[in-house]
């Protein structure tokens, strides 16, 4: 389970790499885009910290209970 949440972590880095792409190539065409992929970027990359938080606390529990 913990490799699971490990590649969802990346995922959320995929998003914002992604974001980032789309506000660079919409940025001087459709701005109000731009703005939504904005708001993308910035919680996809809070959650991959709170995520990871999250999992090096689970690990963290785990190996103290074992």
């Amino acid at each position: 389970m913990i490799k699971i949440l490990r590649y969802t972590e990346y995922l959320y880095l995929l998003v914002c790499v992604f974001s980032v792409y789309r506000i660079f190539t919409d940025w001087n065409v459709d701005r109000n885009g731009a703005y939504l992929f904005i708001f993308f970027a910035i919680v996809s990359l809070g959650m991959f910290f709170f995520r990871r938080n999250y999992r090096q606390k689970f690990e963290k529990r785990k190996q103290d209970n074992q």
